[in-house]
């Protein structure tokens, strides 16, 4: 039986045509549209001081997560400290405008702010009951998330002497904003840590109470 070689290569020929057309920068298409990149958040919500009860806030959470696929936001943890009325949440998300349209739908409370972030590695809790989230308020520009671990660091080195168990910590390049979570016996604990490890201290500490 004979082959015609011209058939062939024609044949080879728009085989790897074809296979050229399926790939796009580098990647072959699977018929699929790509996802946004997530990025992590910090909001934050101003209430009045003194009013915001955490079942409230539990309350709110759920509605979140009953809306958060509908814009790829996927809130993580959230905070709330009662005697400031400053709600704290973490979440990730493809840009703050999907959190704000969460919250909006969800419940209505829309935050004052909202910092995207990069974090640490996350220690374990311990059987502490108190947990603070102390914030840093260090300028735009004046502060690196390389700076930032360096000195968490020198936290770690320090904290066993105050009882202090730092958990994790967030930092917003941009603004300079840094806060850390920590469990400790109470907030000079967390200050005098601070202060002996790299002297940065914090522009406010908030008493929380952690929910997920």
């Amino acid at each position: 039986m004979k082959i015609n070689n011209a058939f062939i290569v024609t044949a080879i020929a728009v085989s790897v045509s074809s296979v050229a057309g399926a790939q796009t920068n580098g990647t072959a298409s699977t018929g699929k549209e790509s996802k946004p990149s997530k990025h992590l958040y910090i909001d934050v919500h101003h209430l009045e001081p003194g009013k915001v009860e955490f079942k409230d806030v539990a309350a709110a959470h759920a509605k979140d997560l009953a809306v958060e696929k509908k814009y790829g936001v996927n809130f993580i943890k959230y905070w709330v400290d009662k005697e400031k009325g400053l709600v704290y949440c973490l979440s990730s998300s493809p840009d703050t405008a999907s959190i704000t349209k969460t919250h909006a739908e969800a419940h209505g409370l829309l935050p004052a702010e909202i910092y995207q972030v990069s974090d640490g590695k996350e220690a374990s809790s311990n059987n502490q009951k108190n947990y603070y989230l102390d914030v840093h308020e260090l300028g735009a520009g004046n502060v690196t998330a390389a700076a930032v671990a360096d000195a968490h660091k020198k936290d770690l080195a320090v904290e066993g002497k105050y009882n202090v168990n730092f958990i994790n910590y967030w930092v917003n390049e941009k603004e300079g904003v840094v806060m850390c979570l920590s469990q400790a016996p109470d907030s000079s604990a967390v200050i005098q840590t601070h202060k002996e490890a790299h002297g940065l201290l914090p522009a406010y500490i908030s008493s929380v109470k952690e929910g997920k």
